[in-house]
């Protein structure tokens, strides 16, 4: 089987690679662990480049970039480090709004979130309802020409640096609760929106959002009155478009392959000296070459043309539950010096496995939880009955 990509994908890596080396420093890395994931410079430059518009589909009027050269990019930003988190989310905002939204979000709004002058964030989680987003209670209630909103939402992520939150609402409580939703953008900075800051085990910061009387002309409205489903379904498509492009974390690996080689044991053995440690490093690197094959397998179906289903939920399941078990081993592995946080001094790589075995499980939340994407692959490949 041939392997290789097409000269246009290499050339493409190779540009991508000479951007990162200009504008991608460790200060920047660094910066992200007071929780909050995003470098406002890379996120620039790389508008500038038109890297964000080109992830939007051509028929919606974006730069409609291969998918194929789309997880190329994201590859080697992730290999790289680089924090992308607000890059992600604001593209899938853009590309719903261009779907769904009226002339005025598609005109006024849209071309800030792709030139990197604003950013989006999601609001659909509820305290009560978990990953249950169509048991939303949020209300948007019609008053006149504009709308007013109350309730709240959890787990709202860069809602302390975006512009805009995408907000699912509850619109008619007297049908079926996934049949009486709407969705609105909302600036985050209007009247009666409060932020709390949420700090995570995995050191990311999300928010707990309020929404106490917000009032919205109807301009603000994204798809049709109590067709806030639908939206929902175009959201999954798109963050699962990206997702697809997601990759077990090799330098996670990497660390390990130093702390094997650069340890010296009582004896004066390194511990890459044991059968069983390179075993479990070598297994590591076998998952990310698995699910590299699951990510440009996604990405060439859309490529084609193809709506791809469950092949987004194969690379993101794979992908995050992967990454997990790689972390949680590779600590097995260092012992107490696998717990040492990025705090001392002498931390191994700065406490790079610690902080990715707190992250890692996050990764199997958002996207679609593990169990979500596991009933999806279930019903659409395996072809196996409903289990709700």
């Amino acid at each position: 089987m041939d392997f290789s990509f097409p000269p246009e994908a290499e050339a493409f890596r190779a540009e991508v690679r000479s951007f990162l080396a200009e504008h991608l420093s460790e200060e920047m890395i660094e910066a992200t662990r007071d929780g909050t994931v995003h470098a406002p410079e890379l996120h620039r430059a790389m508008a500038e480049r038109g890297w964000l518009a080109g992830a939007v589909p051509a028929e919606l009027g974006g730069g409609g970039r291969d998918p194929i050269l789309s997880a190329v990019l994201i590859e080697e930003l992730q290999l790289a480090r680089a924090p992308i988190d607000a890059m992600a989310v604001t593209v899938v905002v853009a590309s719903i709004l261009l779907e769904h939204g009226d002339t005025f979000l598609r005109d006024e709004v849209v071309p800030r979130l792709l030139d990197g002058s604003a950013l989006g964030c999601f609001g659909y989680t509820e305290p009560e309802s978990g990953s249950d987003v169509a048991a939303a209670r949020t209300r948007a209630v019609r008053d006149g020409e504009d709308w007013g909103i109350t309730g709240s939402k959890m787990w709202t992520t860069l809602a302390h640096i975006a512009d805009y939150v995408l907000l699912l609402t509850r619109t008619n409580p007297d049908v079926a609760k996934h049949r009486g939703l709407t969705f609105f953008l909302v600036p985050l900075d209007a009247p009666g929106i409060e932020i709390q800051p949420v700090p995570t085990m995995g050191t990311e910061v999300s928010n707990a959002t309020f929404y106490d009387g917000v009032r919205l002309g109807d301009e603000w409205r994204v798809g049709d009155v109590d067709g806030g489903w639908a939206v929902m379904k175009t959201a999954l498509k798109y963050e699962r478009g990206i997702a697809g492009g997601q990759f077990p974390s090799p330098p996670v690996i990497d660390a390990a392959i130093d702390w094997a080689r650069t340890t010296r044991r009582p004896d004066g053995s390194a511990p890459i000296d044991d059968a069983a440690v390179r075993e479990r490093i070598v297994r590591a690197l076998i998952d990310v070459e698995v699910c590299r094959g699951f990510a440009y397998h996604t990405a060439a179906l859309a490529s084609e043309g193809a709506m791809f289903g469950v092949e987004g939920s194969m690379t993101k399941l794979f992908a995050s539950e992967s990454y997990k078990r790689h972390c949680r081993e590779f600590q097995d592995l260092m012992g107490v010096e696998g717990l040492v946080t990025h705090h001392d001094p002498d931390a191994h790589l700065g406490g790079r496995i610690e902080e990715n075995a707190r992250h890692a499980p996050v990764t199997t939340i958002y996207g679609g939880t593990s169990e979500i994407n596991r009933n999806a692959v279930a019903e659409g490949h395996l072809g196996l009955p409903r289990s709700r």
